[in-house]
């Protein structure tokens, strides 16, 4: 597959700044990041978003990742390796993303559940993470961006 055009977030350097700021500020709220890269995956697999799903299992790789819990972040409700916080953050990352058609779809129980694992910062942190990477699969899907690409 070959993309539409360059990536909008690289063709607007002023939206590039922007957004890596907010990931600064996401790195900087004491999150687990290995929790931030599962939800990433998730809402990328969610979304269909080859180039993130990609990415994801790279970063989380390097973030310390197994092979085994990457492979079933798609199952995490059926694995048993996945603790209660993860399991949280993981449907939190499906509720969020799944909005479309349902804009209550983070109930009180899903964000209560992750309230109890994550104190303030963490849980702006996850919900960040959450937000840009939908920002990301909604940019790389329409463009067509192909996995692996490097901008």
């Amino acid at each position: 597959m070959q993309a539409r055009m360059t990536n909008p977030a690289m063709v607007l350097p002023d939206a590039t700044k922007g957004i890596q700021n907010i990931y600064k500020a996401i790195g900087q709220s004491g999150a687990d990041g290995r929790t931030l890269e599962l939800v990433h995956l998730r809402a990328s697999q969610i979304n269909g978003c080859s180039p993130c799903v990609f990415g994801g299992v790279k970063s989380a790789l390097k973030n310390g990742e197994s092979d085994e819990r990457l492979h079933q972040v798609a199952a995490w409700r059926d694995s048993d390796l996945f603790t209660d916080a993860e399991r949280a953050a993981l449907e939190m990352a499906e509720a969020a993303t799944r909005l479309a058609d349902n804009p209550t779809a983070v109930t009180d129980e899903i964000w209560n559940a992750a309230a109890d694992h994550f104190d303030e910062k963490e849980l702006s942190a996850i919900i960040l993470m959450i937000a840009l990477t939908n920002l990301f699969n909604r940019l790389n899907t329409t463009v067509r961006e192909p996995a692996g690409a490097t901008w």
